[in-house]
């Protein structure tokens, strides 16, 4: 597991990098993120191969862009911020006029010192993206304007990891890496999935369960590997989870799956609440990331997304402000201690079921005492009958804890010491 300040230092070194859907600087992440976790395989896909009802895109590559006033002054240049281009803009070079220039530049208005991240993925097209403030600034009648960028038959990059456990069920972890450079919303999600596997790999116990991991381009990267490997993913998926937006130092965040009722919206709902922390709730109604495609009818992955400011909520979303100021190693750090506790709890996880019929002579056990006078048991021994109550082999661990009021790990105490005693046997 990657500390704080591992963490950080990842987080600058991978921020300079421009990701979009395809392109040298996806390879690139996915590179320094295979120095962490050396399993880690690096796939492509061809572009215009088909996924479902899409296509995969073209390569993109920008080579330079910049705008020059009449004086021959750079006054808004790629190399200084890779937002400054809109994602997928084409090839243009040319003088125009302000008016022409200001039908291709984006800014924020709420944000006015702000550059926002502005895509043309599917359409011919080019602009770039200034501040409000400084989009004020622009008063010369013409610019000369230079977007050398190249659209050409490539490839589509990914990562994916698999560590195999005792069991050929899996856990999918899903991240993605098609983001230029905004902190929170791209690079937290792959920075926590890398510390994630980093430390399952050096965990020397083998884990019940297999772990997949995957770094994709977000939309068009889970619906091509969907495409590829639906069948076994229906088969195998135990539980899922979408990492994004976890490095700010906000309220957590919890977004359902379809119906809310899978086993990864049980354990994601377990560790919050046991944990005592305070998030937001939101269901699928609100959705906007790759659970979008995991849940999709037909394919229907037990698959939700924890968060810490829920996308789309935070005001420096989707912009410049989205930096290193917005992000900590600290704040990383802790998303995945969360996760692993959430993993922790998937891995104990078991249906119990009573081995006996009716209420067991406890007293011979030595499991439960009851005062003489048989008025009240301690709150510890009443938990103990509702455990036993509720093993009817209908309900795991986590219903249990539910019902009868307790933290996870309190309901797998009482399960193991009754399993020992034998009076109840359990399945996965």
């Amino acid at each position: 597991m990657l500390s704080s300040k591992e963490l950080q230092e990842l987080l600058e070194r991978l921020f300079p990098i421009h990701r979009s859907l395809t392109g040298p600087g996806n390879v690139k992440t996915l590179e320094i993120l295979k120095e962490f976790i050396p399993g880690l395989q690096i796939g492509s896909v061809r572009s215009g191969e088909s996924a479902f009802d899409w296509q995969i895109p073209l390569e993109w590559r920008v080579y330079d862009a910049y705008i020059e006033n009449m004086e021959g002054k750079r006054i808004v240049d790629y190399s200084d911020n890779n937002l400054h281009v809109v994602q997928y803009s084409q090839s243009y070079e040319g003088k125009i006029t302000r008016e022409e220039l200001m039908s291709h530049i984006y800014t924020n208005v709420d944000l006015p010192n702000a550059i926002p991240y502005v895509t043309s993925y599917y359409d011919d097209y080019w602009g770039f993206c200034v501040s409000e403030n400084f989009k004020k600034t622009l008063r010369d009648p013409e610019y000369v304007v230079v977007l050398r960028t190249e659209k050409f038959v490539g490839n589509m990059h990914f990562g994916e990891l698999l560590l195999p456990g005792k069991s050929k069920e899996e856990i999918l972890i899903s991240t993605y890496i098609c983001h230029p450079s905004m902190a929170n919303n791209e690079l937290s999600g792959p920075l926590v999935a890398t510390s994630i596997a980093q430390h399952i790999v050096a965990n020397k116990k083998q884990q019940l369960y297999s772990y997949r991991f995957l770094f994709l381009p977000e939309t068009i990267g889970s619906i091509f590997y969907l495409s590829r490997n639906l069948p076994k993913l229906k088969k195998r998926v135990k539980a899922g989870f979408v990492l994004t937006c976890m490095g700010d130092n906000q309220n957590w965040s919890f977004l359902g799956s379809r119906y809310g009722n899978t086993l990864a919206d049980k354990v994601s709902i377990a560790i919050l609440e046991d944990r005592g922390i305070k998030f937001d709730s939101y269901s699928f109604l609100d959705r906007g990331s790759d659970e979008r495609q995991y849940c999709s009818p037909g394919v229907d992955l037990p698959v939700v997304s924890i968060m810490r400011s829920k996308y789309g909520t935070y005001k420096e979303y989707h912009t410049s402000e989205d930096n290193l100021n917005f992000v900590s190693g600290e704040s990383l750090f802790e998303s995945t201690e969360l996760m692993l506790e959430a993993i922790s709890i998937l891995e104990k996880n078991v249906t119990p079921h009573a081995s006996l019929l009716c209420e067991p002579f406890y007293s011979k056990r030595l499991i439960r005492e009851q005062s003489r006078e048989n008025r009240k048991l301690t709150t510890y021994n009443k938990k103990i009958s509702d455990f036993l109550a509720y093993s009817d082999g209908t309900k795991d661990l986590i219903d249990i804890s539910r019902i009868i009021g307790t933290t996870f790990d309190e309901t797998h105490k009482i399960c193991c010491e009754l399993l020992q005693a034998g009076l109840v046997r359990t399945r996965v």
